[in-house]
C-alpha cells in the first residue's frame, strides 16, 4: 500500500461571506502545487464560518463552493474535503463534502449538532457515517462536535484514518488536543484535525492547534496555533500496519451496535 499525503489548511474565515471566503481559500490553495497532495482538508463551514443564520447563506449542492471545490480538486489533482452550510429538500446541513478530482463526490452530515450554539435547533442531523476510499486507504470523515462522541467514530476494523474538520474555540482549545489524541490511540488510526483560526462575529476566538497524530497518540505535524498555515504530511502505511501486527489491541475490542436516533 503507498504512503499518504495529506495537507492541512489552517486559515481564519470571514464571516458570513462565501465570496470572500472562496477568494482567500482559492489564493491558499493555489500555492499547492499539482499532484504534491493526495487530500487537502479545510475547517468546518470554510465558506460562511459556524453560522446559524442557516437559511440566508446556505447554497444547494448546485451552489458555488461546491462548484469551487469541484474545480479546485480537478486542478490540484487530488481529493478536497471540507463542510459548508447545504440546504436540501427543505433542510439545512452541515455537510462535510468529500469532492475527487473528476468531479464524484461524498456527503456526510454531521450527527452531532452543538446544542449549546443553537446547532441542533438550526440545521437536521446526520444519520450516518461513510467511510470513503484513497489509494486504498479507508478514511472516516467526521465534523467538530463528533469528537466528544467516542462509540461515532469507534473503528471496527472499518478504516486507516479518521478526520475531523471544525471551528472549536479556543476557551475549549484543551480537549480538542486531547480528544484527537485520544480518538487516535483507542481506534489505531492516524487521526487528521484541521480547526480555523480568528475571532468570529460573536467575539468568539479560535487558535488552530490542528494537527496529524499517528496511531500510537503521537503528533507528526508541525502547525501552530493562531498561525495560517498550509502543511502537507505523509501517512506511512507500514508504521500503521506494523504497529497493528505487534498491538493488535482490536481483537479484544467489545462489540456493539448503535440504537436508533
Amino acid at each position: 500500500m503507498e504512503d499518504l499525503k495529506i495537507t492541512i489548511v489552517q486559515s481564519p474565515l470571514f464571516w458570513e461571506d462565501i465570496d470572500a471566503n472562496i477568494a482567500a481559500f482559492t489564493k491558499t490553495v493555489s500555492s499547492i502545487a499539482p499532484s504534491s497532495t493526495d487530500l487537502i482538508v479545510l475547517p468546518e463551514m470554510f465558506t460562511t464560518g459556524f453560522t446559524m443564520n442557516a437559511k440566508q447563506f446556505a447554497e444547494g449542492m448546485d451552489g458555488k463552493a461546491v462548484k469551487w471545490m469541484r474545480k479546485m480538486a480537478a486542478e490540484k489533482k487530488c481529493v478536497i474535503t471540507g463542510s459548508l452550510n447545504i440546504k436540501e429538500n427543505g433542510h439545512n446541513y452541515n455537510r462535510l463534502v468529500w469532492m475527487r478530482p473528476d468531479g464524484t463526490f461524498e456527503t456526510y452530515d454531521k450527527r452531532h449538532l452543538f446544542r449549546m450554539g443553537e446547532e441542533n435547533n438550526t440545521y437536521t442531523r446526520g444519520t450516518k457515517r461513510i467511510i470513503v476510499e484513497l489509494k486504498g486507504w479507508k478514511i472516516c470523515p467526521l465534523v467538530c462536535y463528533d469528537l466528544r462522541f467516542p462509540v461515532w467514530s469507534r473503528n471496527t476494523n472499518a478504516y486507516d484514518c479518521l478526520i475531523y474538520v471544525a471551528n472549536w474555540p479556543d476557551v475549549r482549545s484543551y480537549p480538542w488536543r486531547q480528544l484527537l489524541i485520544a480518538r487516535a490511540i483507542e481506534n489505531q488510526v492516524y487521526v487528521i484535525g484541521v480547526n480555523r483560526i480568528g475571532t468570529d462575529a460573536h467575539d468568539m476566538a479560535h487558535a488552530g492547534y490542528s494537527a496529524v497524530m499517528d496511531p500510537r497518540g503521537q503528533i507528526i505535524s508541525t502547525t501552530q496555533p493562531d498561525q495560517p498555515s498550509v502543511e502537507t504530511v505523509t501517512l506511512s502505511w507500514k508504521a500503521l500496519e506494523d504497529f497493528r501486527k505487534v498491538f493488535p489491541v482490536g481483537l479484544d475490542a467489545d462489540k456493539f451496535e448503535l440504537g436508533p436516533l
